[in-house]
């Protein structure tokens, strides 16, 4: 006669059991992206938290902290401010201003988050191996980072503007929305390339050297104006109208609604195309990395 299991047996063999990253729930591929995202959305506090751990161990021991990066962009801002506007003929009251937010929003904005989030799986090795978590979930901490460090280099632009009493006014306000979709396309920016990176490594060193391109031939250490009636062509560059849709308003300008429409096209097709990578990728990520 066989003696039937404890209750408490029971109730543990009957309670439901709660997915992970790292199982493998019944439905597609779309279906379990879908509860990575759900997942990720009720842990957000978490990556914020992982976001601000990254920045207190990459200063650890450190007396200024990240206030190190402020004090380099300072220090480029100031010495490329005084080259390049007399090679370009400019006055440094209306060019040193220009050139540091631009610097700022490229360097500690797009540039960076684009970066490093071709590593936001690969740099997480340890942890999707170890921990059962969301992979998204390392996504909010790549652009938790990044906007902890943006946060520290904008000083420098309101340095300058402080310097040389500018106000943008309530224009500035403008560019919140602005970086709200920065945000959003840096979450899509992880799925997208954090999952080719992590299947072709040679990925991140191309798109490294396409930024280099990207760099130089965006309106960033040069004026749109300077370009005179050919300016329109700046159109077709995307990354010109995510850049001007922040820089105009914290200039005192309210950019056009062309460029918000050009804008928001460009992120929704890469959107679609990020959620669609990932929904791909998403359960061979872990062996990829």
């Amino acid at each position: 006669m066989s003696v039937p299991p404890p209750a408490s047996d029971v109730a543990r063999d009957d309670a439901p059991r709660r997915h992970t990253s790292r199982d493998t729930p019944r439905g597609s591929p779309a279906a379990r992206a879908w509860a990575d995202w759900k997942e990720t959305r009720r842990l957000w506090r978490l990556g914020v938290r992982l976001g601000w751990l990254d920045i207190r161990l990459r200063y650890r021991g450190s007396a200024l902290g990240p206030f190190w990066l402020t004090i380099t962009s300072a220090l480029m801002v100031a010495s490329m401010g005084v080259l390049y506007s007399r090679l370009f003929h400019m006055q440094l009251v209306t060019y040193l201003p220009f050139l540091s937010l631009s610097l700022t929003l490229w360097a500690a904005g797009l540039s960076s988050l684009i970066q490093e989030s071709c590593t936001c799986f690969l740099d997480a090795e340890d942890m999707v191996r170890s921990v059962q978590l969301p992979l998204l979930l390392y996504a909010v901490r790549v652009v938790v980072r990044n906007a902890i460090v943006f946060a520290h280099n904008i000083v420098v632009p309101l340095g300058v503007f402080v310097i040389y009493h500018l106000w943008p006014g309530v224009n500035a306000l403008l560019a919140i929305p602005a970086l709200l979709l920065w945000a959003l396309d840096g979450f899509a920016a992880c799925m997208l390339f954090g999952s080719l990176c992590a299947r072709f490594r040679d990925i991140s060193p191309i798109i490294g050297a396409l930024l280099q391109i990207v760099f130089y031939v965006t309106p960033i250490i040069w004026m749109p104006q300077q370009l005179g009636a050919k300016a329109s062509y700046l159109l077709y560059n995307p990354f010109y109208p995510l850049l001007e849709i922040v820089r105009a308003p914290l200039l005192g300008h309210v950019p056009a609604l062309s460029l918000w429409g050009i804008a928001l096209a460009t992120s929704a097709i890469f959107w679609v195309v990020a959620v669609r990578s990932f929904i791909r990728t998403r359960a061979r990520l872990v062996f990829w990395i």
